[in-house]
């Protein structure tokens, strides 16, 4: 089943002015969220760090780190009032099309086995679990107490593959 977007996103690199924008919408999205020094060190690190524009607001954020032929996608996060209608996945895609121009053949995530719409959208543009990090996460599942295992998730960049929904001409 495909959502569908209520207005077009729009990308742009991320600036230092951003962040209480990307605060507030990872805040509302995690239990656990980043911090601002994080996705401050991110940005001097020269990470390609991407907010997502819908209606003229900042509604998405991405934050990728490719060397090495490789791509891993450190953060996806959506405004959870848009979550569900198709815009994580114009994100993801957005950031494996960047991957790609960057020269990666391998991309590579962590992800909350308990966060399933996560999961199932990685696994419908192609992602598989290829390992598990024990404890990886703060907070237990849902934010219970303890810690969460994280999903290994991985997908070729390569040639797009006819059996792999949304890997088609958008990575061209």
């Amino acid at each position: 089943m495909s959502a569908q977007l209520d207005a077009v996103p729009m990308f742009r690199p991320m600036r230092e002015e951003d962040l209480d924008h990307v605060m507030l919408t990872e805040s509302r999205a995690y239990n656990s969220p980043w911090t601002r020094g994080i996705f401050r060190d991110c940005l001097r690190a020269s990470y390609s760090c991407w907010v997502m524009e819908v209606e003229g607001g900042i509604r998405g954020h991405g934050v990728l780190s490719v060397a090495v032929g490789e791509t891993h996608i450190l953060n996806v996060c959506i405004d959870p009032e848009l979550q569900g209608q198709g815009y994580g996945r114009q994100l993801l895609l957005h950031l494996l099309e960047l991957s790609t121009d960057y020269g990666a053949r391998m991309a590579l995530l962590e992800v909350r086995p308990s966060n399933q719409a996560a999961v199932r959208l990685y696994e419908s543009v192609g992602f598989s679990e290829v390992g598990r990090r024990k404890d990886y996460y703060p907070g237990g599942p849902n934010g219970g107490p303890g810690r969460e295992d994280a999903l290994v998730m991985a997908l070729g960049l390569g040639e797009p593959d006819a059996e792999q929904p949304g890997l088609g001409p958008e990575l061209d």
